[in-house]
């Protein structure tokens, strides 16, 4: 069930934090570059992980770190590799492909809540109103609350009941 929340999504209850990258993202803008500095070795981790497996945009990698914190990387955006290549903007086929992605995650794993920003909107590019129906048809039918925070306030803790 998709709940919409306001907050600073680093606050969240939800086992799981999904966000949208690139392959190789420096994770140096947006929500991605609050998770690095969170969780620099996820950023380690996500790098190695793309040296090996060179994953392809629509695909998404989970992180597992210290004290059970899961972080869902979701691979929205093309570029990424290549010597001065920078992530590009997200593309709505990627979006969802990913989101699909995070959805068999999520069964498998038996997660019991997620938390993910307006995906693909801030650094991503792409408008809400096209992103929102994607996470609806990719993750409005889980049984556990998926916590989208529309509206960002830094320091805030949302109401995720």
């Amino acid at each position: 069930m998709i709940i919409k929340v306001e907050g600073d999504i680093l606050l969240t209850k939800a086992q799981v934090i999904a966000h949208g990258i690139a392959a190789m993202d420096p994770m140096n803008r947006g929500l991605a570059k609050s998770l690095h500095e969170s969780f620099p070795a996820m950023h380690k981790d996500f790098h190695h992980w793309c040296h090996q497996d060179h994953p392809k945009s629509g695909e998404a990698w989970m992180w597992g770190g210290v004290g059970g914190t899961r972080i869902v990387n979701l691979i929205t955006q093309d570029g990424g590799y290549g010597h001065g290549s920078k992530p590009g903007h997200a593309t709505l086929k990627n979006v969802g492909g990913s989101l699909k992605a995070l959805a068999k995650i999520v069964k498998k794993e038996s997660f019991t809540s997620i938390a993910l920003p307006r995906l693909a909107t801030g650094v991503g590019g792409l408008d809400w109103v096209d992103v929102e129906p994607l996470i609806e048809k990719h993750l409005g039918e889980l049984e556990i609350p998926v916590y989208v925070y529309e509206v960002f306030h830094a320091g805030q803790e949302a109401k995720e009941s």
